[in-house]
């Protein structure tokens, strides 16, 4: 049974960098809405307690049953956490009257603590609450203190050995200097995790599933040549082999060039991939709409579509007796976990994917190998399986294409246009190495129009807008300090060499307040 860290989310901020720290230790981690019940054994080793917007003192304050995991594993609550467990079991959380924001020193520490051990006093750690926790439960001791707040840390001991630890700083992000150490202290040292979860033990548990499960049916998945889709049809091709069926679909909207590369890439990873040109079909459908939530419907219905059609063509090519009974899909975790609320139970998961209605219409189960794993973990397995790196470190693409990049209506002669300048955009981050520096980059095609000047002519032509961010899961972004030379290099080839535009800008917006789209 495989060891994990429970950790229970209560609305923080930090509830997903919590994970992929004890992740990053080799520990397999679940982030759970603090209302899902909690029942010992299953493999839980321990369990954390994350912080929240909320103060324990409302009267909304989120609640979860403590009694069911004292004494039963390990328990560290960071900052919320922290004042949830001393504020219910008879200590108190009062108003800080000071500012508890920022960087601070750990101070009154023992080295030969557990979860301090090897920590030096000194130690700068980040602190970010309004409450304090002003007296101590009476079964609690302190084990550490700041410069600024008296109760940094505490523990609480029970008779079985699995003791109660509350920080009220956050070990997780990067200000606190020791903070991996200490988490590491809490999972290898506390909960006696060992460090077995590695891409590579991944592939190979994953894949092992994946044979036992889908058995001797066949699989049918849509994808992309983004590096989810393909990371997650990879594992199922290792599990499967030819009875995975997969579907590219050309709607028209993708990169210059795209359809042809994507589909000679996969060929040479050995899947068996069927591409469909719908081009025609996704304009029509798309013909004359301009709000941008429409566009996405449409978008998403016609993927539909073409899709049903195919996997039914399918199915009728094989014959009834090998059955199509499974859908392939890419979803990541961070998906999964953004679909369950953290103000109530939530047992729905929503499609976060191209395909969502198509299991109910073509009676198929979804099959997701990647359903547990970051994008960064993705990427992990995908080098442990010697995936080629252009699948692995191709920048995401938004679902709708250059749908949500054109602002207004879609026509093919606009996106032949966008393609044209994004290809120059693109190709110009390669060339000067400055690619894998970006998360994520794309041209936008405004509806605006300006005027300029080319030789003695005046021109009203289109403006478009390069966006290239950084950032680790898309989650938030900033935008990316490409250089000026570059930058200008690349604005002179798209004006002299697209024709219809006549001025290029660049978006120095983060996120938030904007988001990576315009659309």
């Amino acid at each position: 049974m495989q060891e994990k860290i429970i950790i229970f989310d209560f609305g923080s901020q930090y509830t997903q960098l919590i994970a992929r720290r004890v992740r990053e230790l080799n520990v397999f981690c679940e982030i759970w809405p603090f209302s899902k019940a909690f029942v010992a054994g299953e493999g839980i080793k321990g369990v954390i307690l994350s912080g929240s917007p909320f103060s324990v003192r409302d009267k909304n304050a989120p609640e979860i049953a403590l009694g069911k995991l004292i004494g039963k594993v390990p328990v560290l609550g960071i900052c919320f956490g922290a004042q949830y467990i001393a504020d219910r079991l008879g200590g108190d959380v009062a108003q800080s009257s000071k500012r508890e924001y920022g960087r601070a020193r750990l101070k009154h520490i023992s080295s030969k603590h557990p979860l301090f051990r090897n920590i030096k006093t000194g130690s700068q750690v980040w602190m970010s609450h309004a409450d304090t926790i002003s007296a101590l439960p009476d079964a609690a001791s302190l084990i550490a203190s700041s410069d600024s707040i008296k109760i940094a840390a505490f523990e609480i001991k029970n008779k079985n050995g699995h003791a109660v630890y509350g920080i009220q700083f956050h070990p997780e992000v990067t200000h606190s200097e020791e903070g991996m150490r200490l988490l590491g202290n809490f999972v290898h040292g506390c909960c006696n995790c060992n460090d077995s979860w590695n891409p590579d033990s991944f592939v190979q548990s994953t894949v092992a599933g994946l044979k036992k499960k889908i058995n001797h049916d066949h699989v049918v998945m849509g994808i992309s040549g983004g590096v989810d889709s393909t990371v997650a049809a990879e594992l199922l091709h290792q599990a499967i082999g030819n009875k995975l069926h997969c579907i590219f679909v050309d709607n028209g909207l993708l990169r210059k060039n795209e359809f042809r590369e994507v589909l000679q890439d996969y060929k040479k990873l050995g899947l068996q991939v069927k591409g469909i040109n719908a081009a025609d079909e996704f304009y029509g459908n798309l013909k004359g709409v301009y709000e941008p939530e429409s566009k996405r419907k449409i978008i998403g219905k016609t993927f539909i579509d073409v899709f049903e059609r195919e996997a039914k063509r399918l199915q009728k090519d094989l014959g009834e007796k090998q059955a199509v009974r499974w859908l392939g899909q890419g979803t990541i975790y961070p998906d999964v976990i953004e679909s369950v609320s953290v103000n109530g139970p939530s047992v729905t998961i929503k499609s976060h994917h191209n395909v969502g209605g198509l299991p109910d219409k073509l009676s198929l189960r979804v099959v997701e190998p990647l359903r547990m794993l970051f994008k960064d973990e993705v990427r992990r397995v995908g080098h442990a399986m010697n995936i080629e790196g252009g699948f692995l470190n191709r920048h995401p693409f938004p679902g709708p294409g250059l749908g949500i990049r054109i602002l207004g209506d879609i026509t093919k002669e606009k996106v032949k246009t966008l393609q044209e300048a994004d290809a120059i955009f693109i190709n110009g981050l390669k060339e000067d190495n400055l690619y894998d520096e970006v998360w994520q980059a794309g041209t936008i095609l405004t509806p605006l129009q300006s005027v300029g000047v080319m030789g003695d002519e005046r021109t009203y032509e289109n403006v478009v807008a390069l966006r290239a961010v950084a950032s680790s899961d898309g989650m938030t972004a900033d935008w990316c300090r490409l250089p000026y030379s570059f930058l200008a290099k690349i604005s002179t080839r798209i004006i002299n060499q697209v024709k219809g535009i006549n001025r290029v800008v660049y978006d120095i917006s983060t996120k938030p307040p904007a988001t990576i789209e315009w659309e």
